[in-house]
């Protein structure tokens, strides 16, 4: 496991920043929490913090919370999705506490309450490594990225409450929370084409099966039942977004990331060997590294993991994250606004 968390974060490092335009950045790792050590780059702008709120904005707040926050710690996303597939048998109390002995940030932990997007997380590593970035940058942004697409998808019809979730308009944030308390429904939709005119897509993003639909509408698959996980100090109920603050809350206070993960993408300095890099030497399928070229696109590429392979988003284009989670429901029509109705069911919804 040390190996391989060691391999994740420099495979991780230099992905990273093929996925950055422009510019190039690494931000030095000591002790420091990340939240300190971050150096400003150049902001992203509404629109580009649009695209990366697209595919989650609709998702109920406290889920939107802890993306928000597990996307800081990518490397951490990636082992606990390999970790989760390699214990499939792991439901209810008996995951909770396998889950609360590893060394996860508690909102990664949290995310195992929803394997599925745990593993869209996973698949879409630079998208999510993006996000994580943008939200330490610009958490202000970010938060109103997110109200601006609720916003968006409300004004196309495409947002509503309904038996699975309940939309309520507070001045002008939309707030989105589980009709059930104790019972979760994660939504699928095209986060390209549900609010109204489209967005563009991600670069490199991976479709991941019972969390992106065809079409305009919305559906509702799994219900994930998250009243186990009330008695881990990282359940569902410790998280939530101030959206007047702008900001994430755990525990009734403001979410900080510790995170030395996250790479700021102008100012590649690496002070353990004094190597500096400032020019534009990566993009999303080729990776260049003084004499050594990589290039991760190669026909049959793997990423050393098990499980199918398949296009992947960005910087990690034709690498395997790890096979695709199974045991989504059936969907029919919805009442979400316009296309498709819940199929989904109570109960821990976990593969």
């Amino acid at each position: 496991m040390k190996i391989l968390k060691a391999s994740l974060a420099l495979f991780l490092s230099c992905s990273l920043l093929s996925a950055a335009p422009g510019g190039l950045a690494y931000a030095s790792q000591n002790d420091q929490p990340a939240a300190q050590q971050t150096t400003q780059g150049a902001e992203q702008t509404p629109e580009e913090l649009q695209q990366l709120a697209a595919p989650i904005a609709l998702y109920p707040d406290a889920l939107v919370s802890q993306i928000l926050a597990g996307a800081t710690y990518p490397t951490e996303i990636v082992e606990a999705d390999r970790w989760m597939q390699e214990h499939p048998n792991l439901k209810g109390k008996e995951l909770a506490s396998e889950v609360d002995k590893q060394s996860w940030d508690p909102s990664v932990k949290a995310l195992t309450q929803f394997p599925s997007v745990l593993a869209n997380m996973d698949k879409n590593l630079s998208w999510t490594s993006s996000l994580g970035e943008a939200y330490v940058n610009q958490p202000q942004d970010v938060m109103d990225a997110v109200q601006v697409m609720r916003a968006r998808a409300q004004k196309a019809g495409n947002l509503e409450s309904n038996q699975q979730v309940k939309v309520e308009t507070q001045g002008q944030t939309i707030v989105i929370e589980p009709s059930d308390p104790q019972v979760v429904y994660v939504p699928a939709y095209d986060p390209w084409l549900i609010y109204g005119a489209p967005v563009a897509m991600w670069p490199g993003w991976y479709t991941y099966p019972g969390l992106d639909v065809a079409g305009p509408g919305i559906s509702f698959g799994v219900g994930f039942g998250v009243g186990v996980f009330a008695g881990f100090g990282w359940g569902w109920h410790h998280w939530g977004c101030d959206w007047h603050g702008h900001r994430v809350i755990y525990n009734h206070n403001t979410y900080i990331s510790h995170s030395t993960t996250i790479i700021n993408r102008h100012n590649f300095t690496r002070n353990t060997n004094n190597f500096k890099r400032t020019t534009n030497n990566f993009n999303h399928n080729n990776f260049n590294h003084n004499t050594n070229n990589f290039n991760h696109a190669q026909p049959g590429a793997q990423h050393g993991f098990a499980g199918q392979s398949g296009s992947h988003s960005g910087a990690f284009s034709g690498f395997n994250h790890g096979g695709v989670a199974n045991g989504f429901s059936a969907r029919g029509r919805s009442s979400f606004g316009g296309g498709f109705h819940s199929g989904g069911f109570h109960g821990g919804g976990h593969r």
